[in-house]
């Protein structure tokens, strides 16, 4: 572990096991509620929209639009060991949910990034047990 280039996520809670057992196979998981239909995230007991119980979890296909980003030019956390610059975004899945993460293969240039440009999951492991999802211009 000591070849980490980014802390650890700590998945605690039940409600968001299927989403990082999904990421070990690669496979981007949403939770989805039975009664009015809409998937969301982030993974809770209770549907955000009509606040039933009873959900489930559907595949996502990967693909989506970046909704935001900034470029990072210097990182707080000592743990963060990716070199600056760096872009955090704000991805609007094609099933709606939007999702942080990070935007690579890309040049880290405002002149090249634009909202609203397609883009796809890029499954990252860092260990075992931890597989993060990032993503990547759409090919």
């Amino acid at each position: 572990m000591e070849n980490l280039n980014r802390p650890l996520p700590k998945p605690i809670t039940p409600e968001v096991k299927p989403f990082w057992d999904g990421l070990k196979e690669h496979k981007l998981m949403l939770p989805k509620c039975d009664d009015c239909g809409k998937p969301f995230f982030y993974p809770r007991i209770l549907c955000p929209f009509c606040h039933s119980r009873r959900i489930s979890w559907i595949q996502a296909s990967g693909k989506g639009k970046l909704h935001a980003f900034e470029i990072a030019y210097q990182s707080f956390n000592p743990e963060f060991k990716i070199p600056p610059p760096y872009i955090l975004a704000m991805i609007e899945l094609e099933e709606g949910p939007r999702l942080m993460s990070n935007l690579i293969n890309i040049e880290p240039d405002p002149a090249v990034i634009r909202c609203d440009m397609p883009v796809e999951v890029v499954f990252e492991k860092l260990t075992d047990e931890i597989t993060l999802p990032l993503f990547q211009p759409a090919r």
